[in-house]
């Protein structure tokens, strides 16, 4: 099973749409995939069409085991979506409170521990990480391996990924490993200056960390989202798709020595 997660100190680039299109993308082709809601926002939950203020199962329960000292088992909180192969651990909005308990002991492992569990049902899980530093983004970057930093295309998003980058540096020292990354430049729009200079910098500061394509704006994102479905279902030739599914393939290239054969197209 491999573990990716997808952050940013900073909202709305594109966070829940590299999860969703990603795990779309990794179920149509026979992977065992969970997505797990670590937002309080509940967008990823909301986008399977769970209400995160009503939803009376969800990954709070996990942290709720760990407090009562229960074994943690995520299985009874994860919802299967009406896609083959794709499942969620969904968000309520109560997860907020978990902050207030950070102070507790191993509250920053609870998603490590409980995935645990179910390393042998699953080939893939991605974790969409909250945009603020706390006991949530610290159990995603604990639990992953592997870390996708979305970054929009624009001059001011460059100063939340330092702040991302600086939390690494900290993750790191407490894991005393350092945890891999790659920066995805997302919502770019090769027609203004903004997005090609942006992206110009964004190369000659960090490198080969940055991806070496980009995420363009589709505005069929929005109407997959509109529908609840994941983008590569409901528009498979999408300009995102084909962009996101050449991500996909860079990740696994990188990994053949580890491959993991998809456990539906054999069944």
């Amino acid at each position: 099973m491999r573990i990716w997660a997808v952050s940013n100190q900073k909202g709305g680039v594109g966070k829940t749409t590299t999860v969703v299109t990603l795990g779309g993308i990794l179920a149509s082709r026979g992977y065992r995939t969970l997505l797990i809601d670590l937002d309080p926002h509940g967008s990823l939950t909301s986008y399977f069409r769970k209400n995160p203020d009503q939803i009376d199962v969800s990954v709070y329960n996990l942290f709720q085991d760990a407090i009562a000292k229960k074994s943690l088992l995520p299985g009874p909180y994860i919802a299967s979506t009406d896609f083959e192969g794709l499942s969620v651990l969904p968000a309520s909005t109560a997860i907020a409170t978990v902050e207030r308990q950070g102070g507790a002991g191993g509250m920053g492992l609870v998603i490590a521990n409980s995935l645990a569990a179910v390393r042998k049902q699953y080939d893939f899980v991605l974790i969409d990480s909250p945009p603020m530093l706390g006991v949530l983004m610290v159990n995603a970057l604990a639990a992953c391996e592997h870390l996708f930093i979305p970054v929009l295309s624009e001059f001011l998003a460059l100063k939340g990924l330092e702040r991302m980058l600086h939390t690494l540096e900290m993750i790191g020292k407490s894991r005393k490993t350092r945890l891999d990354y790659t920066v995805v430049p997302t919502l770019f729009d090769r027609r203004t200056r903004a997005s090609i200079q942006t992206l110009r910098v964004m190369r000659e500061r960090y490198g080969d960390q940055v991806w070496d394509s980009v995420i363009p704006v589709d505005t069929q994102v929005r109407e997959a989202s509109d529908a609840g479905i994941p983008l590569s279902y409901y528009m498979p030739k999408a300009k995102a798709v084909i962009a996101y599914t050449e991500l996909l393939e860079h990740m696994l290239s990188q990994n053949r020595s580890r491959s993991v054969e998809p456990a539906l197209a054999t069944a």
